[in-house]
């Protein structure tokens, strides 16, 4: 959405003062509870700065799009549902810790279909004030699954790209395919099972 005219936008990348870091999750916050009421049209700067309780430039001060905002909100998200999955992912195998915290993660998008079909249209726009929010997004994503896998594995830059990439796409499944999340789900453990199952022949070839 066009900011007013005048307006300066700037991505957040100065150490923010402690209100000024409580407004920026106000505005997430914000933007999180229209998504998850009414999706991604929903979702505007001005009831964005509505619902915070602040004036509607402020919000071009700390995001400077809308697929930028919601790209934030979708970082927080997987934050949240990765660090309520560390029980599910204590499974004796990198097959059972993957499929366990990917399974979890479908789950948890397919009971709040609206916000996931928000975040995914924001993180996969070609707007270009979100790389580097979606960089970091995919980087923490990244971490998260490396983690899962918990041990040292040939390759393993391009296996958790691999990974990012299914989870991606069992993620658009659900939202813009309508896929059940059944379906989605045993995609998943297909997926964990053949990754891992390929990272320990690697594992296993002659030096």
């Amino acid at each position: 959405m066009p900011g007013l005219p005048g307006d300066v936008r700037i991505t957040v990348t100065r150490t923010l003062t402690k209100d000024q870091q409580a407004r920026r999750t106000r505005l997430i916050d914000a933007a999180r509870e229209l998504a998850l009421a009414g999706g991604y049209a929903a979702v505007t700067m001005h009831d964005v700065a509505d619902r915070a309780g602040v004036a509607r430039a402020t919000v071009y001060r700390y995001f400077a799009t809308k697929d930028h905002l919601l790209t934030e909100v979708a970082a927080l998200w997987a934050t949240q549902i990765t660090s309520d999955t560390s029980a599910a992912t204590t499974g004796d195998t990198p097959a059972e810790r993957l499929t366990a915290l990917m399974a979890r993660i479908v789950e948890v998008a397919a009971t709040e279909l609206t916000l996931t079909s928000a975040i995914i249209q924001a993180v996969t726009s070609d707007d270009p004030s979100v790389e580097d929010a979606r960089t970091a997004l995919f980087r923490q994503v990244r971490d998260r699954l490396a983690a899962a896998i918990g041990e040292p594995v040939p390759d393993l830059d391009e296996v958790e790209i691999l990974l990012g990439h299914v989870l991606l796409a069992a993620l658009v499944s659900l939202t813009s395919l309508g896929r059940p999340v059944e379906e989605v789900r045993g995609m998943i453990a297909t997926a964990g099972r053949l990754i891992t199952a390929g990272m320990l022949a690697l594992q296993n070839e002659p030096a």
